[in-house]
């Protein structure tokens, strides 16, 4: 585990040690990060031959399409300043029999990062388990780092939860309580200090396109969201990132808004295998999903790289 360690400075302690808030914790001027969801090692043969419980036995394709993420990303010019993945970053379930090849195969791609580019790890339902418990907790932070924690960049803050203790915690409750404790101390931080935004990474969207729309795997229960969203705009929240729906969709609550990215991996809509690119300045939260393809031949287009630019 040392020796990954060194490869992945991973989050320990609620924190990331890539991002001090001494030297994070003013605003300089606009960056951007990428936002990918769902590599999902094994999911396409399991989709393909229909047994997504059973199934997955292969993962050559996800592996050439996270090498093409990396390769894309490594080339950007300037770096963002770091690349987050939201979740599902295998697919085979705790205790499954291809888990741990799929991590492994994970972790060789992933080592080609940019070492001056971060990795920050979000917790899927298939990284601990539909119904996480202690014990698959553990496990993928031993693999991962923290399945909860917060840091700054560039006077921004950034909180990462984990998504599927508001799904079903039934088998960890004092572990749900103790995330909702943390994240009321973090709420009270963002509202006392002055940071230009704040930004929620999680693995399962609060919703898929409105509020109120009705719960399914894909969001969560209406009144776990009803909660979140209030606590999430009271402390000014501007956006909250994740997949798991493995297509684009979005909404908004007031003025916080829902972005749900589509998968690096296995698509199960219209959209192509993918990376958000995500603008942060003084005023505003820009962003746009680019196909892998085209961030590797292209680049990010000139009207955001304007908004880099931009004193």
């Amino acid at each position: 585990m040392a020796e990954e360690r060194d490869v992945f400075p991973r989050a320990r302690g609620r924190t990331l040690s890539a991002f001090r808030e001494d030297d994070e914790g003013q605003w300089k001027a606009p960056f951007y990060f990428i936002q990918g969801a769902d590599p999902q090692f094994g999911l396409m043969k399991a989709w393909a031959i229909g047994d997504c419980d059973n199934g997955g036995d292969e993962w050559e394709e996800e592996i050439k399409l996270t090498e093409q993420a990396v390769q894309a990303i490594n080339q950007l010019n300037p770096k963002p300043k770091f690349f987050v993945l939201c979740g599902d970053l295998i697919h085979g379930m705790p205790g499954t029999q291809w888990r741990k090849d799929q991590e492994q195969d994970l972790k060789n791609v992933l080592k080609n990062i940019d070492q001056d580019i971060p990795l920050v790890f979000v917790s899927g339902n298939h990284d601990i388990g539909n119904v996480p418990t202690p014990e698959t907790i553990d496990d993928y932070c031993k693999h991962w780092g923290d399945d909860y924690f917060s840091f700054w960049v560039g006077g921004v803050f950034f909180l990462v939860l984990n998504s599927q203790l508001y799904f079903d915690s039934s088998k960890c409750p004092e572990l749900k309580q103790a995330q909702d404790e943390w994240l009321d101390a973090q709420l009270a931080v963002a509202e006392k200090q002055m940071c230009k935004h704040v930004i929620v990474f999680q693995h399962i969207p609060l919703f898929l396109q409105n509020p109120d729309e009705d719960h399914d795997y894909f969001n969560l229960e209406k009144s776990v969201r009803q909660e979140l969203m209030e606590k999430f705009h009271k402390a000014g929240i501007k956006a909250v990132f994740s997949g798991h729906y493995h297509r684009n969709a979005g909404g908004s609550y007031k003025d916080l808004e829902m972005v749900v990215s589509s998968a690096i991996g296995c698509q199960l809509g219209e959209d192509t295998h993918g990376l958000r690119v995500v603008i942060v300045t003084a005023e505003k939260i820009v962003h746009r999903y680019c196909s892998l393809n085209d961030l590797s031949s292209q680049g990010i287009e000139k009207e955001l790289m304007d908004l880099i630019k931009q004193n």
